[in-house]
């Protein structure tokens, strides 16, 4: 382990892109502490911790949006639209074409990527300046048009700077910049979490605080687990004869992993569980009393544990089947085997293949969809279990932290391989 770090600071790419990773998380949380003028803080973070949903929001954003930073949006609209251009690739063939171009046509969809972020971010600005105003809690004041208008540009501006940030930590290739991001976020909550058990601990919960922890290595081991696990299907190579020399014959086998779509569809299912709650709170002070009881049924329905729960954990077996079916393209996996002179042995190429490899994705997948809901819900809980309010979103931001430390120690050691490959 020692050599290993030894070389990490030994080779010059590698310790140049740890550094200006360092670089900018610092930034970024140096920003996150940058107060937009004219909201009163103290009022604004007793209404987040006021609300269950708008807590995950929180914590999400790593306290920026509970500051309401010049980069409290955090990378939520860029996320936002790279699911939509994904989701547009399926539905339009024109952008499934441009997108089978190669690095340019992947480059094209990331530039109308960026663009969608622009709107996006001033929507979502506009929305939490509207919430916050709406909340009746004094957190905005009297606003002119020019102090709101100047409001969302900054905002929109430091979900931008965010995108940008996040692409040149991606281009030092040490791991996706965006998922390291939301990784800083998650990361500097938690001395806030640990003051919280500190400050609530007992004597006689010893025991119990000693089954959470062991609880919380068991989760890091299975998130290990499932996220390194994968099927390997057999395929072999049929022998090929070119002028006189004979080529082929080999046999290898294809990774089919268990978790295609890493922490994607908690992402989605977040997403989607905040989006009534926070959608009926512009509602709560409507006229209409039909419309008002409507909003408040909503808000009350979703601070419901078990509703919440069973709704998250439904959400996020659906969108782990959903995003690897966007992910995983059986025929042309099938396709590109039959052209390289492959099969699978036992089954037939072409439409055999595909349904082979169709049946073996829906089972391993089976297995990590129910993996990724309970690690979603098992907080919900531990928190019913032991009345601990800290341990709410503890399943999800370890599952992201372990996921995104996996992906940047993989990337360090691919650095470190090609620095020793040149050397020979």
């Amino acid at each position: 382990m020692w050599r290993e770090l030894r070389k990490i600071w030994t080779v010059p790419e590698v310790r140049n892109g740890l550094l200006f990773i360092a670089f900018a998380l610092l930034l970024y949380r140096v920003l996150a502490h940058i107060s937009v003028p004219g909201v009163d803080a103290q009022q604004l973070r007793l209404f987040f911790q006021s609300n269950q949903v708008l807590g995950l929001l929180s914590l999400f954003s790593g306290g920026a949006i509970e500051n309401f930073s010049v980069v409290s949006l955090g990378v939520g609209p860029y996320i936002t639209a790279s699911i939509i251009f994904q989701l547009l690739t399926i539905v339009l063939p024109r952008l499934e074409e441009i997108q089978k171009d190669g690095e340019a046509g992947r480059a094209r969809i990331n530039q109308w990527t960026r663009y969608a972020t622009v709107p996006l971010a001033m929507l979502n600005a506009v929305g939490i300046l509207t919430l916050l105003r709406q909340s009746g809690q004094g957190i905005i004041g009297d606003m002119s048009l020019f102090a709101w208008i100047t409001t969302v540009i900054t905002m929109t501006a430091g979900s931008v700077f965010l995108m940008w940030l996040g692409e040149l930590i991606t281009e030092r290739k040490m791991g996706n910049g965006i998922s390291l991001l939301i990784f800083a976020n998650i990361v500097a909550g938690l001395p806030q979490q640990l003051q919280q058990i500190l400050l609530t601990y007992d004597s006689s919960q010893a025991l119990l605080f000693a089954a959470l922890a062991a609880t919380a290595v068991a989760t890091v081991v299975g998130v290990v687990y499932i996220t390194e696990g994968q099927r390997n299907v057999p395929v072999s190579y049929a022998k090929q004869v070119r002028g006189s020399r004979l080529f082929g014959g080999s046999s290898t086998h294809l990774p089919l992993r268990v978790n295609m779509s890493g922490v994607i569809p908690i992402i989605f299912a977040i997403s989607v569980v905040l989006m009534p709650p926070v959608v009926a709170q512009f509602f709560v002070t409507a006229k209409a009393q039909w419309l008002k009881d409507a909003a408040t049924w909503v808000i009350v329905t979703f601070q419901n544990q078990t509703v919440y729960a069973v709704l998250y954990f439904t959400l996020v077996v659906g969108f782990t089947y959903f995003y690897t079916a966007i992910v995983f393209k059986p025929e042309q996996i099938a396709e590109n085997i039959q052209k390289q002179g492959g099969f699978i042995p036992g089954i037939r190429p072409g439409q055999s293949t595909v349904q082979y490899l169709s049946a073996i994705v829906t089972r391993i997948t089976l297995a990590g969809a129910l993996f990724l809901g309970v690690i979603a819900v098992l907080p919900l809980i531990l928190q019913q279990a032991t009345g601990n309010p800290a341990l709410l979103v503890g399943g999800t931001s370890l599952l992201i932290v372990v996921s995104v430390v996996i992906e940047v120690v993989k990337q360090i050691q691919v650095q470190i391989q090609m620095h020793d490959y040149e050397g020979v």
